[in-house]
Formats: C-alpha cells, sequence, structure tokens
C-alpha cells in the first residue's frame, strides 16, 4: 500500500528541506476572541500564494459518509489516492476476488462523486489476488506508475508495474509483471511469500528502491531497481528486524529528520512496529522495534497510512473485524505517541484499506474500502467557519480575528504545485475573552470630565487611544481622566501575559448643549426685534429661559420677539435633561437703539384701561436731555408740557378732560451721543 510521504530526486529534496528550515510565515501563538489577527510572510517571491485561516486540523476528530457499494467493488483489498500535475485527482482500488484495477476520477476535488474507469487484469498481467499497490512518480522521466502485489499464496505471489506515462488519467496503461523473483543469494528460492505493504521511492543516489512485507513469513524484501524505475528489480532478503513482523498486513514509510523509517501493522499479536531503516534505503542494518497496542486500541489491523501535516505525523490504522479507525501523533517518527480511538467513522464494514490522508487546500481526505459490503467510506476533516475570512491568495493576508475559542490551523502554502511547493501549518489557540468591568456608556455634559477605567485581572498593561483631552498619567494606566467636547469612542488595548489582546472601546456620551442669543445689534426706536442664533440647541428634552422679562414676547422660546426702548442687554439660559443629566449653557446679547429721531403715537385714547394706549408721549428713552415737550389745541393753546422724557400727557388741561380732536405736539432735545433733534406732529385724540 502506498502509505507514505512522497520522496522525489535529490536537486528537488534539497529545495524543500532548505524552504522548511525557513520558517515560511509568522503569527502569534495566542490570541483572544475577536483580537485582530496579523499574519506576515517571509517569502514574497513565490509564483502563489494561498492562507488557510481556518484550516482542517488533522488533530480533529474526522467525519465520515459511506457513499455506498456502486463503484464496482468487489472484495476491494487496497485504496491509493494521489492529484496528478495537472490538478486532477485520481483513486485507484484493488479487486481482490477479480483480479481487477480500478480508477477513480474525482476531478479537481475530492469531494466529488467519482467516476470510474475499470481495467480489468490488463490483459492478465495483473498479480493474481492483487492485495497492496503504490504510486510512484518519476521526477526526471515525468512518469506515474503503479506498483502493485499480489498472491494469497507463495506460488501467486508476484510484483507487477503499471506504467500510466505522463499522467494517471491515461486511458491505456502498460503493465509488466515481474512475477516471484529470487534473491541472488538464495538462487531458486522465490522471495515473495504474500507481499503487502509495497513501497517505492528514489534515494539520495538516485537509484530506486523498493521494500515489501510478506505476510506468510514475516520478512521484509527489498528490490533494487537501480537508476531506472522502469528495470525489473533485483531483490534482497533483509528478513525480520528485530523479530517485530507477526503476519504484517500493512506497511507504510516516511523520511524523518534524515532517516528512514517503516511502520507496520501486524495481524498476528495486534501490533504496530517500527523499522528503523536508517539514512539510506540501500541497507540491510535496520533495527525493529515493537510499538505495542496502545492500550488495546490496535485490534486486528488491516491498514496503515502515514501522513505528515503541522509539523508532526500521524498514522492512521483500520482494524479489520471491529471496523475501528485509530490515529496516533508523533512529534517524530521515533515518538512520543499519541493515540486516539475515533471508533467507527462513515460507515466503515471490515475496512481492508486506508488511502493516504490529503489535503485539499483548507480540507482533509481519506477514503476506505470495506469488503463486508464492497463500499466505499470517505473520511473528511473539513475547514471550521470560525474565521471572519476563509482564506487569501496573496502575499500579506488581511487582518482577521476568530469569532470562538478553541486551537485552530492556519495552513500557508507557495509555489502551488511546482516542484518548490513549500507547506507550513501552524496551530493558533484562541482564548476567551477574560472578564473585563469598564464604564457602561457613560454620559458627561460638554465641559465636564469623567473618569474611565478598565478592570481585568492579570492585564498585563493598558493602551489608549486616542489621545485627545485624556490624562492617562491620573491613576495608573487601567484609569484614566477625559473631558470630550463630543460624544465619541476612547479605544483601550488589554495585554495579557498569555499573548492574547483585548480591543475594546468606552463610549462617551456628550451631551452638548448650546446657547446662542444671537449677535449684538443696533435697531432704531421703537423697533422690534427677534432674539437667538443658529447654534441654539433645539432638539432633546431643552428648556429656555430668558432675562429679564421686560419688552420680550415670551420668555421660554428659543426666539422670541423684543421691543426694548432703548439699549437692553438679555440673557439666554438653556438647559437639557438627559441621562439623568442638567446641562446648562448661557449666552447674551445687546441691543443698542439708535437716537436719531422722536417716536411718538400718532393716536391715544386717554379712557383706554391699557397703559400702552392711555398715555401719549415720547417712547424712545435714549435721550440725554429733553429740553421740552409741548401739546398745543387747535386754538395754540398748549395743554401740556414736560422736560422729563419719562412723562407723559394723560389727556387732561388743568385737570378737565380735553374734548377728542387733533392737537399739535413739539420736542426738543439731545441724543446720548450728543446729536440735537428738534420735531414737530400731530397726534388725535380719541374717547
Amino acid at each position: 500500500m502506498r502509505k507514505y510521504l512522497l520522496l522525489v530526486v535529490l536537486s528537488i529534496l534539497s529545495q524543500l528541506q532548505a524552504l522548511k528550515a525557513q520558517t515560511l510565515f509568522t503569527a502569534p501563538d495566542t490570541v483572544c476572541v475577536r483580537q485582530p489577527v496579523h499574519l506576515n510572510s517571509t517569502i514574497f517571491d513565490a509564483a502563489s500564494y494561498y492562507w488557510g485561516f481556518c484550516s482542517g486540523a488533522i488533530t480533529s476528530a474526522p467525519s465520515g459518509v459511506n457513499m455506498g457499494n456502486g463503484f464496482g467493488f468487489h472484495q476491494p483489498s487496497n485504496i491509493e489516492i494521489q492529484q496528478d500535475r495537472n490538478g486532477q485527482y485520481y483513486g485507484f482500488v484493488l479487486n481482490a476476488s477479480t483480479d481487477e484495477f480500478l480508477r477513480l476520477n474525482y476531478g479537481t476535488s475530492l469531494n466529488n462523486v467519482p467516476t470510474v474507469t475499470n481495467f480489468g487484469n490488463l490483459t492478465n498481467g495483473l498479480p493474481h489476488h492483487p492485495t497492496s499497490m503504490f504510486i510512484a512518480y518519476d521526477t526526471l522521466a515525468e512518469n506515474w506508475f503503479v506498483f502493485v502485489t499480489g498472491g494469497y499464496t507463495k506460488a501467486e505471489s508476484a510484483v507487477g508495474r503499471i506504467d500510466f506515462g505522463p499522467t494517471l488519467g491515461n486511458p491505456t496503461p502498460n503493465i509488466a509483471n515481474f512475477g516471484n523473483l529470487d534473491d541472488p543469494l538464495t538462487p531458486a528460492v522465490n522471495e515473495f511469500v504474500g507481499p503487502k505493504g509495497i513501497f517505492v521511492a528514489q534515494d539520495a543516489d538516485l537509484k530506486w528502491y523498493g521494500y515489501v512485507v510478506n505476510r506468510f513469513n514475516n520478512f521484509l524484501v527489498r528490490m533494487d531497481f537501480g537508476t531506472n524505475i522502469s528495470n525489473t528489480p533485483a531483490v534482497v532478503t533483509i528478513g525480520n528486524p528485530g523479530g517485530v513482523l507477526n503476519d504484517p498486513t500493512d506497511m507504510a514509510a516516511i523520511l524523518d529528520n534524515g532517516q528512514y523509517y517503516f511502520f507496520v501493522a501486524n495481524r498476528g499479536n495486534s501490533t504496530i512496529a517500527r523499522i528503523n531503516v536508517g539514512p539510506v534505503l540501500n541497507t540491510t542494518a535496520m533495527t525493529g522495534s515493537n510499538l505495542g497496542d496502545f492500550l488495546f486500541r490496535v485490534t486486528i489491523p488491516s491498514s496503515i497510512s502515514l501522513t505528515r501535516d503541522c509539523g508532526s505525523i500521524y498514522a492512521y490504522i483500520t482494524d479489520s473485524t471491529t471496523s475501528q479507525l485509530v490515529s496516533i501523533q508523533m512529534a517524530t517518527a521515533v515518538g512520543p505517541y499519541t493515540a486516539v480511538d475515533y471508533s467507527v467513522v462513515g460507515g466503515m464494514n471490515f475496512p481492508s484499506s486506508i488511502s493516504t490522508i490529503l489535503r485539499d487546500k483548507d480540507d482533509l481526505y481519506a477514503f476506505i474500502t470495506n469488503v463486508a459490503d464492497s463500499s466505499l467510506t470517505k473520511v473528511t476533516i473539513t475547514q471550521c467557519t470560525n474565521a471572519s475570512i476563509p482564506s487569501f491568495t496573496e502575499v500579506t493576508p488581511p487582518v482577521y480575528y476568530y469569532n470562538a475559542p478553541g486551537t485552530y490551523n492556519i495552513y500557508y502554502v507557495i509555489n502551488q504545485g511546482k516542484p518548490n511547493m513549500a507547506v507550513e501549518c501552524k496551530s493558533i489557540v484562541v482564548l476567551p475573552i477574560p472578564n473585563i468591568f469598564i464604564n457602561i456608556n457613560p454620559t458627561i455634559c460638554k465641559g465636564d470630565s469623567i473618569k474611565l477605567y478598565v478592570i481585568s485581572n492579570f492585564a498585563d498593561s493598558f493602551a489608549w487611544s486616542p489621545i485627545y483631552h485624556i490624562d492617562t498619567a491620573y491613576d495608573g494606566d487601567d484609569t484614566v481622566k477625559a473631558w470630550p467636547d463630543y460624544t465619541m469612542n476612547y479605544n483601550v488595548e488589554i495585554f495579557y501575559p498569555d499573548g492574547c489582546i483585548v480591543d475594546t472601546f468606552i463610549h462617551v456620551n456628550v451631551v452638548k448643549v448650546t446657547a446662542d442669543a444671537g449677535p449684538d445689534r443696533t435697531i432704531l426706536d421703537g423697533a422690534t426685534s427677534i432674539l437667538g442664533g443658529p447654534d441654539m440647541t433645539l432638539e432633546g428634552a431643552v428648556t429656555y429661559h430668558w432675562t429679564p422679562f421686560q419688552y420680550i414676547e415670551d420668555t421660554t422660546v428659543p426666539f422670541p420677539t423684543v421691543n426694548p426702548p432703548s439699549d437692553f442687554t438679555y440673557v439666554i439660559e438653556v438647559t437639557e435633561h438627559s441621562s439623568g443629566l442638567t446641562c446648562q449653557a448661557r449666552d447674551t446679547v445687546t441691543l443698542h437703539s439708535n437716537c436719531g429721531d422722536f417716536y411718538l403715537p400718532n393716536a391715544f385714547a386717554p379712557a383706554s384701561t391699557s397703559s400702552l394706549v392711555n398715555r401719549f408721549g415720547v417712547i424712545n428713552q435714549g435721550l440725554s436731555q429733553l429740553n421740552y415737550f409741548r401739546v398745543f389745541d387747535r386754538w395754540g393753546v398748549m395743554v401740556f408740557q414736560t422736560s422729563t422724557p419719562t412723562q407723559m400727557w394723560d389727556g387732561t388741561y388743568n385737570g378737565t378732560p380735553c374734548p377728542t380732536g387733533v392737537y399739535v405736539w413739539e420736542a426738543d432735545g439731545f441724543c446720548v451721543s450728543g446729536k440735537p433733534i428738534k420735531k414737530k406732529g400731530n397726534v388725535s385724540l380719541l374717547r
């Protein structure tokens, strides 16, 4: 089976190792819910970029679905999945009971339902009772190969190679059946005895090597292809390193820290074994370790798959009788190991094989063949939906956040699909927002100040902004004094020792009451004017009060009419009641009387009860001196005279009411400015 991490020629491998040694991006280890997350790439000249912010984490529990038995499976023994160089995904399945080789075409997404091509037994070239396979790519020749093992007995045991050429979608692949090969050291002794778990790779010496485990004699066998993968290989029997092989059903390989390791599923004693191969594949000096059953989690294993993701290695093991799926996480190939039992996933029914887990950007997929009902199970670990932005495809990602606590996976790929493709992922822990106590929407009057505070246990420091009408040195950096002129938010960043940063704000509502009495002005004597200016507060629970109350139409409206007889100053007091506050503002306006003439009415009625019309005299009081004011009847008799500006005629002469008629008046005096004025006129006395 092809449970491996793809190995390529030395020159490309060195490029990947160089990129791996270089951190591809920087990110915080810990943030809080809704804390802005800043990621920075360290690679700026890549051909392509892909960021997954809430990518599927291989540490998460997988989900699964049984896709049914409509794919032409007949006791399927093995499945492998690979992405072609053109981005298409292909799966390959071996039918053990009918000697058939099937191809599944998923298109560009492993989430699709695949179409099936049944190649049959490839003109009888397929090993009888095929059991396992491995997909290899020759980078120099740009050709794909599928190696197949088969045989329930020593007599029918064989290894074959299917040549697809430059694409796995080739409709007419060729096959070469090597049969059962002999070790030169033991001629005429066939070395394949129920071969399973095949692995093929090109080593640093540019030569190709393959390995299988024999189920029926517990031997590890090496195949040497030389520098051409198309050669018929020579075989070398390695034996049973450390005696750890016991009825092996599958093998997976990995190169970790410059060392090769084989992991073997043992049906005979329900254990997992590790074979330490060393730095090169061309060796017989191997050691073996039995890793045990991981507290009875491994029970009659049928297959094992290895995947590297997010800096760790993961083994997935299927159980042939209990239909359980077990995951083993390891920081390195030599441990430590952590096993998790996921029980039955996606309708597994006596599973025979699990493919390598493939990542399709932010989703991970694996496929399992089930012997009991010849069905296909799809196992998925999908991306989460807790990031404000799911993904991004440029070098510098935008700032984003997570909306719930948890551990999330950041997945970063550069040069997707190219020989120098590099991948890095990182787990980021999102903590719940700590308990924080702040002022809740305080309200102040403009001109007042308020104490803003943030109380949170274990906080390291606080940063306030903007620095506008604020005293950050008031009482420690968790308490400040502010006196804004308008409603605004004061932001505060709270820094915690675990890396969590909470960015919150305090909304300060400022009740801005404006009293605008209007501009000072000069009016003619006796004229009216409207007080109040354009900046007067008009909305809200507002009251108005003008003082003094003389010569004003209404003291409780914002724009009253006034007619002062002389220079006069008015004061407006505006009061607003808001959120339990009483906010006030004051303003003044002065009206100057323009003394350029005498202003007198042209009629009056002495018998009226109104003081405004029952007297006759000079209305404008802006006089510095009144020399005389005289009234004459029609015969020229002077019936009234005075030099006091405020004294008026009551319509009598020597105590006797004067008759109705037209009277003549004359006045002489000086304005405050010193201007002399003199005037005559008529007035009608009415009864």
